[in-house]
């Protein structure tokens, strides 16, 4: 069963706002389905149309007078065309503004180049005071909201496009920060963020049948990355995949092979969208050219494998 998490959020987010108290600000798009907020809390929505600047720049001002807010709009137009705002606005000062990133990675599709985000986890991962988060299905999207709405300081949380099939269970729960350990390997350790864990999951099967065995991590926050988790594994494996759907510079990969860089250094190979922009067509289509598909994911863990053996040498 496939499902829209973005959509999931939204509902799950105004069926909290019976009880809990935040502002919605939105953009002109479609996006998170918010945008009915306004009918059943016409005091707590503001709509900005296609501005984003003016957008980022109100949620500011509304924080600073003390408002929890929550904003939706794409993650191309969030990232870039408000960064400024972002950056100066929320971070600097550090307040409780959420913004709801929709359409990221190369699931955005026929949406063509200027729409689909390559590099927004990246560009949000470098600014100061920052907190990243991307849930992997609709069940961790809807868990997510009532970390959000507790949640104090600036906030992203990014959501695919396209619909993408149930991973967990009922019981799962979500911790901003804290990664959680969806099986365990001895062989090489492949943490991922987003809905291509499903992917994972299913290279994973594959490597198994040959005889290797993953550990899987679902490392849901980015930013502030769980350190512990990721040394741990390493130490466990001594060989580490990383796979995201944002650019290999600067995102998930980035992130990974910068901790273990400085306190246990082995092979990390990246699985993410290459040095290039998206393009228009169908996201399978898209996976494939940027190799990023399960195929791609075991070939990836295969290679990491063989030079810890040659390290080892």
């Amino acid at each position: 069963m496939k499902e829209i998490s973005r959509l999931h959020f939204g509902r799950e987010l105004i069926e909290q706002a019976r009880t809990h108290d935040f502002l919605v600000f939105n953009a002109d798009t479609k996006s998170c389905a918010i945008e009915n907020f306004g009918s059943l809390y016409p005091e707590r929505n503001f709509s900005f149309g296609i501005a984003e600047q003016n957008l980022l720049a109100a949620a500011a001002g509304a924080a600073l007078c003390g408002e929890k807010v929550f904003l939706a709009t794409f993650a191309v137009f969030a990232s870039l065309r408000a960064c400024e705002q972002i950056r100066t606005f929320i971070c600097l000062p550090n307040l409780n503004v959420t913004i709801l990133a929709s359409h990221g990675g190369l699931s955005t599709g026929s949406d063509g180049a200027t729409h689909i985000s390559v590099e927004d986890i990246s560009v949000m991962r470098s600014l100061p005071n920052m907190t990243i988060v991307e849930p992997s299905d609709y069940i961790a999207a809807e868990r997510l909201v009532l970390q959000a709405i507790s949640f104090s300081g600036p906030l992203y949380i990014r959501f695919p496009k396209a619909a993408t099939p149930r991973i967990h269970d009922d019981k799962y729960s979500i911790i901003i920060g804290k990664a959680n350990l969806i099986c365990n390997g001895k062989d090489v350790s492949i943490i991922v963020c987003g809905w291509l864990l499903s992917n994972v999951l299913s290279a994973a099967k594959q490597l198994e049948k040959q005889g290797i065995y993953a550990e899987i991590i679902e490392m849901h926050t980015i930013k502030p990355i769980d350190n512990e988790a990721v040394i741990c594994s390493a130490r466990k494996t001594k060989a580490v995949v990383t796979v995201e759907d944002n650019s290999i510079i600067g995102g998930l990969g980035g992130a990974v092979a910068e901790l273990l860089s400085q306190v246990y250094p082995v092979p990390v190979l990246r699985v993410g969208i290459l040095d290039q922009f998206g393009e228009s067509g169908d996201m399978e289509s898209l996976y494939q050219k940027n190799k990023m598909t399960v195929d791609d994911i075991v070939k990836r863990a295969k290679e990491a494998i063989n030079l810890k053996e040659i390290i080892k040498k």
